[in-house]
Formats: C-alpha cells, structure tokens, sequence
C-alpha cells in the first residue's frame, strides 16, 4: 500500500508539473504547424505568470488565468509583428523577445512590490475534482484531480488534432507551414494565418506562465519561467508536430521533474547539481533517440515576403 501511495503521489506530481509544459507547446506546435517557431515563448510564459498574478491580485484567480492568457498573447504579438509581417529573422526576434521579457517583467513586479519584492501570496486556483474519475486507483488522483488549466489541456488535444488533420482549416494551416508560396496560390492568407497561429501559441504559453504562479507556486518571483518556454519549444520537436505526442512528450518531462524532486527527498551522497540537472539530461537522451524519425514542416523557421500576402 505504501508503494502504490507512493506511485500515486509521483503521478500527482509528474501531471501537474506537465501540464504548463503541454499548455505552452501545445499552443507553440500550432505556431510552428504555420512555419513559425516563436523562440520568445519564455517571454509569454513570464508575462502570464506576471498578469496572472496582478489579474488574481485584482479580481480572484480565475480573472487571473484571463490576464495570463491576454498577457502571453500580446507579448506574441510583439514577436509576431517583427517576425512575421515585417520578415525579420525569427531566432533573433524571438530572442530578444525573451529577454525583454524578462528584463521588463522583472522591473514592473520591482515598481509595483518593491525592490526587493515581499512575500507575495496569491489567491490559487482550487483543484477541481471529477467525481468518480478521480477515484481510479492510482491514475485516478493524478489525471482528475487538477486545477481547471489540466482540464483545457486534456481538451484541447483532441479537438486540436481533430482541427489539424479533419478539417480545411487545418489543412490550410500545414500548407502555409510546408509551403507558403503554395498555399498563397490556392488563396490562403499566410501572413494572417501565421499572425493568427503565433497569437494563439502565446495566449496558451501565457495561461502556462498563469498556471505556474496561480497553480503551483501562489506567487510570483522573477524569472520564475526558468525556461518552461524553452523545453516547451523542446517538447514539440520530441512530441512531433503531433497535438497527442505533445501532450505524451509534456507528460515525460514532467514525469522527470517530479523524479528529480523525488531523488533529492531520498538521503543520498550524490552531488545536489545531478539532480536539477536530470530532467534536462533525461530530454536531451530522449531528443538524441528520436529526433531523427521526426520530420518538421517544411518551412519552419523561413520567414515569407509581406509583399506577396
């Protein structure tokens, strides 16, 4: 009995620790789907985190979460007018994107708590308990037992792969990101549809950066993404383009966070650095092994001439 709690306590963990990750990559597979990779997704899961917690501060957590989504979407769009419409170079934008974002983030919470900030305390999102569900052993607790960001998670990667591969949206959607000349040509509007795509990928980055301060923490601190943005960007490559491999490759790096929290609670001698390491050692082992059967849209990453919109 006491392994089988144990096993459930680790899967509470692993699910909740995954589900920004699957929020923010699910939203970014989208992007990246129209040929757009949004480096400066860090920067939308910081400003979510930073509106959440004014929007909770506000109004209650829920109006919070609403804040998060409009935050990371605006800091998307920042990113997606340079990017995208004027065609500059999508790495370069995106990364000064993150990096004002985390400079910028850093010094409202300064002028609004203080230099030094203070002990923040934010109203958090309730978990929401499905009845039944959730009293599946073991499983049970950790998938139907979540705050209500898991549960638009869970929607959104069927309806999100019904959309992609059901429907001429979807379809127009692959064509702008395999080949935008060719979707120009059968009418597609690629410069809209990739503003829209980059929009969307932001607003769910920002409801990731939410649920880090509303869900997780109760609190904001600076730099508090610590890269979520980033593996999300990651989780996409290991997930493959594909809305229910990103929510399998979010659950694996969640799964290896909440690993790494379990080894530094057992007494052992190993270095403390090994332990926040292993997530990131576990991705890359299971990037290297896979990578290679992925194949990633065709014009991911090339920007297309406004002048042809």
């Amino acid at each position: 009995m006491a392994d089988l709690s144990a096993l459930s306590s680790f899967l509470v963990a692993a699910v909740g620790l995954g589900v920004p990750l699957a929020l923010a990559a699910l939203g970014e597979m989208v992007t990246e789907r129209t040929g757009v990779i949004n480096i400066g997704l860090e920067g939308s899961v910081i400003w979510g985190a930073l509106g959440g917690a004014l929007g909770a501060l506000a109004a209650g957590p829920y109006a919070g979460l609403a804040c998060g989504v409009s935050t990371g979407a605006l800091a998307a769009l920042c990113f997606a007018l340079f990017a995208v419409r004027l065609g500059t170079d999508q790495i370069i934008t995106g990364t000064a994107v993150t990096i004002g974002s985390l400079g910028f983030t850093g010094a409202v919470f300064q002028s609004r708590f203080g230099a030094t900030g203070i002990a923040l305390e934010l109203p958090t999102v309730a978990a929401l308990e499905l009845p039944l569900l959730s009293e599946i052993p073991i499983l049970g607790p950790a998938l139907f037992n979540q705050a209500a960001p898991a549960y638009i998670a869970y929607l959104l990667a069927p309806l999100l792969a019904w959309l992609l591969f059901r429907t001429r949206w979807g379809l127009a959607v692959r064509a702008v990101g395999e080949s935008p000349d060719a979707a120009h040509a059968a009418g597609v509007p690629v410069i809209r549809t990739r503003l829209l795509a980059t929009v969307f990928g932001g607003a769910l980055a920002g409801l990731a950066g939410a649920h880090l301060s509303l869900v997780h923490t109760g609190t904001f601190a600076e730099n508090m993404s610590a890269g979520k943005g980033f593996i999300a960007i990651a989780v996409v490559v290991l997930g493959r383009w594909s809305p229910w491999g990103v929510v399998a490759a979010a659950l694996f790096f969640g799964a290896a966070e909440a690993l790494q929290f379990a080894l530094q609670a057992w007494d052992s001698e190993l270095p403390y650095p090994l332990f926040l390491a292993l997530p990131y050692l576990l991705s890359l082992a299971a990037l290297v092994g896979w990578f290679g059967r992925a194949r990633a849209p065709g014009g991911l990453g090339s920007p297309w001439p406004t002048a042809r919109r």
